[in-house]
């Protein structure tokens, strides 16, 4: 009941906020439309002037004269606004529709000022190896400062897993999925990275944002099917289809992946021990254009994936118990358990949609959305090999049910002001169940060793909490001379959870322009993270209290918002037409730095704090592109330390807590050289059946793992190179109604090489994981 009572207030205040600004700025704009037209009249007050014929988005003009009963449609361009013409027959009027200026306007929502971005376009996406079939996180391998982790997992600038994702400007709630993505490369028509200093229109997550304009009717019109496929049983087809009708665009997409690579090998062998995955996804986007100023939008999303959790052959192979030998549970396992033929299954489900209204009135630009977003995960343990192996059964389940609201306001107050204001609110329910298999200790041994009851016993706990996250912001872009831009303003962020904080955050970006084809940006941000609400620990500690799972410790001091002052600076350089080089270095002081760890079987993050944290770095990319040829290349430099853990503190060993409290050490992603690089030209770039060929390098120094102390070795470096061919054959089949045909081959790992991502050492690390060895995939799609 409360949670709907916070729902339905959610709801109201969005809907009243919306309804009066829309109703307020309506009243500004046809006063100052009536001021405008009674000073034009008197002007031509007793002149006559030639009737005008106008063309409107969505309203019917007026033929001059007859138009052929089945025309083209055309498309011309008219400025930076690109324009749809629908010629109609005699009794249809014609229609012009106008969509660029709605995407213009909603990326000045959101403007990157001073902020560092690296941006994703339709050509580029495909171009890298698997295109749209490969997986998000390996695309964001590509852009500066990005480094790969076990279980899909991209840490950037040094921080661990606070990336948000943003659909067409609007922010996703965070989710529960560990493996892959949720969202899938295949939804986009272009998106961007942006990180560094960012502006106050940016909260919450702020490592960086990755903000995906998804494909639509008008710039994916018709339809696609492909089926792309290969080694490990590797089988994914795919779907699409997009068009625009009248005021009406839609377009929806749908896929399967089956493989036996969905979760990182525990082993450096070529197949991975019990690795089967099957995901479903799909994405529906349909919008209506009511006028040339006024566009409502509504996306929904699913992802369901299964998984089997890999094996790690040669474990121990009993639970280290002295009373163990004579059990029944012994007698019954017959010894004939093997960490190798364990059965560990992980569920994942993501459920979303956004409704979101964008209007422009006069000097004004507005865009208002609701969203939802559901999110479960489920694991299933094995129930005598857990018990076995690690002295528990857990069966747990965790459920996050998030729903809120976004509003971004432009207000063009000057010919050097741009005024931007806005604010968010999220609304969350997080549930926790587990259900454990466990032994009960009995007394100890004359060493001191503990001696556990030979029957397991059953422990259930559960827990449910609802919260909030709020956030408003303002902000100034000014520009006091032509080439310089000065974008300030202040966040002020709450959180009502597990934790209750809140802090006024400062922005400050400048960008300078002092030569030709030179940018130089300096910022400053004070950030304020909310901790992840769905992975904050709540078991009941003492329930485990004196049985084989009990804790090393009970200290569980509850996890609080992280607070940092982020200083950003660097240039970037248009040396050559289609040639550029930046630099980039950032330095972050942390208070109360928030890292996730996986603590126990289930593969489930569970979050902590550092007491203080530092990240510093920096970053070098260059890229070309004209013609036929593209090349880029990205370097980048990091540290990432803790000191102190704060919170959670059951999850460490005791000797390790004592250690931290009074020392730096490494956070356990820490990867101190990262790189990537990439090349595609294109052969017969004019003629019918162009060919493509790519290829993609990624490099890592190394993550961390324990040594003398916590994480205090690096991990062996390595360097993966990827390629690709697309051959097309533009109208191969000769008929209207078929498009291009696209085959191509990619070969992930071309030089096989074995690297190591995790050795299953390092604070919050539970198992090994090994990087996928040669894998060669083929596919063929045909668009319609």
């Amino acid at each position: 009941m409360r949670l709907s009572g916070l729902l339905a207030v959610l709801a109201c205040s969005a809907l009243c906020t919306t309804a009066g600004f829309l109703s307020w700025a309506e009243k500004a704009h046809a006063q100052t439309h009536q001021r405008a037209q009674t000073h034009v009249s008197h002007k031509v007050k007793g002149k006559k002037t030639a009737p005008q014929l106008k063309s409107t988005v969505g309203v019917a003009a007026q033929p001059q004269q007859v138009i052929p009963p089945q025309p083209a449609v055309k498309e011309q361009r008219a400025g930076d606004e690109t324009v749809k013409i629908e010629p109609a027959s005699a009794y249809t009027p014609e229609h012009v529709t106008v969509t660029a200026h709605l995407d213009r306007a909603r990326s000045e929502l959101q403007p990157d000022t001073g902020a560092t971005v690296y941006r994703f376009s339709r050509k580029s996406l495909e171009t890298i190896p698997g295109g749209d079939n490969a997986p998000l996180n390996q695309v964001l391998l590509q852009a500066p400062g990005v480094a790969q982790d076990s279980y899909g997992q991209i840490h950037v600038r040094g921080d661990h897993n606070e990336v948000q994702f943003r659909l067409d400007g609007v922010q996703l709630p965070e989710g529960l999925s560990v493996f892959g993505q949720a969202l899938m490369t295949r939804f986009a028509d272009n998106m961007s990275l942006t990180t560094g200093a960012l502006p106050s229109e940016f909260g919450f997550l702020q490592a960086a944002v990755v903000d995906i304009t998804t494909k639509n009717g008008t710039t994916n019109a018709g339809g696609n099917v492909s089926v792309y496929g290969g080694a490990r049983d590797y089988f994914f087809p795919s779907l699409q289809y997009g068009g625009h009708s009248g005021k009406w665009d839609y377009f929806a997409t749908a896929d399967f992946v089956h493989d036996r690579v969905g979760i990182e090998n525990t082993t450096g062998s070529f197949n991975a021990i019990h690795d089967l995955s099957n995901q479903y996804h799909f994405l529906g986007h349909a919008r209506y254009t009511a006028d040339e100023n006024t566009r409502i939008s509504f996306i929904a999303g699913v992802s369901n994936a299964e998984y089997q959790l890999p094996n790690n052959p040669g474990q121990q192979t009993q639970f280290a118990e002295p009373s163990y030998n004579g059990s029944s549970l012994a007698q019954s396992l017959g010894g004939s358990v093997d960490s190798a033929s364990l059965s560990e299954h992980q569920k994942q489900i993501t459920d979303f949609a956004v409704l979101a209204l964008q209007k422009e009135i006069g000097k004004f630009s507005l865009q208002s959305s609701v969203f939802t977003r559901y999110s479960s995960l489920r694991y299933s343990p094995d129930p005598l090999g857990d018990l076995v192996y690690n002295g528990i059964a857990q069966r747990a389940a965790r459920s996050v049910f998030s729903t809120g609201t976004q509003h971004d306001v432009t207000w063009h107050a000057a010919r050097n002001h741009t005024v931007r204001f806005g604010f968010q609110v999220f609304v969350e329910r997080t549930t926790s169940k587990t259900d454990s298999q466990v032994f009960n200790q009995s007394g100890e041994d004359d060493d001191g060793n503990a001696v556990f009851d030979p029957t397991p016993v059953s422990i259930h706990d559960g827990s449910g909490k609802t919260g909030t996250v709020y956030g408003l912001y303002a902000q100034d872009e000014w520009k006091p001379v032509k080439n310089l831009t000065v974008n300030y303003g202040l966040r002020f962020d709450g959180v009502s959870q597990y934790t209750s904080q809140m802090q006024v955050s400062p922005r400050l970006n400048l960008v300078w322009t002092p030569w030709k084809g030179g940018t130089l940006h300096a910022g400053y941000s004070r950030y304020f993270t909310p901790p992840p609400f769905e992975v904050v620990s709540s078991t009941s500690l003492y329930k485990f209290a004196n049985t084989s799972a009990a804790p090393a410790n009970y200290q569980n001091s509850t996890v609080r918002a992280e607070r940092d002052h982020y200083f950003d600076a660097g240039f970037q350089q248009q040396i050559l037409p289609g040639w550029r080089v930046s630099f980039d270095a950032y330095y972050k002081l942390a208070h109360n730095l928030i890292d996730e760890g996986q603590f126990g079987a289930p593969i489930i993050l569970s979050g902590f704090n550092y007491r203080r944290g530092q990240v510093n770095g920096y970053e070098v990319s260059t890229s070309y592109d004209h013609g036929p040829l593209s090349l880029y290349g990205n370097f980048g430099w990091s540290r990432a330390i803790g000191k102190d853990v704060t919170s959670a503190q059951f999850n460490f060993d005791p000797d390790d807590l004592n250690y931290i409290k009074g020392r730096w050490v490494h956070l356990d992603h820490d990867q101190r050289w990262t790189a990537s690089a990439g090349a595609s030209y294109t052969l017969f770039q004019k003629s019918w059946h162009p060919l493509r060929v790519s290829g993609t390098m990624v490099y890592g120094s190394g993550l961390r793992t324990d040594g003398a102390t916590p994480n205090g070795v690096a991990l062996p470096q390595y360097a993966t190179f990827n390629f690709a061919a697309v051959q097309t054959f533009k109208n191969l089949f000769g008929h209207t109604f078929l498009g291009d045909t696209q085959i191509r081959l990619d070969v992930t790992n071309l030089f096989d090489r074995t690297y190591m991502l995790r050795d299953g050492g390092g604070i919050g690390v539970g198992a090994p994981q090994y990087g996928l060895r040669r894998t060669i995939l083929t596919g063929i799609s045909q668009n319609f």
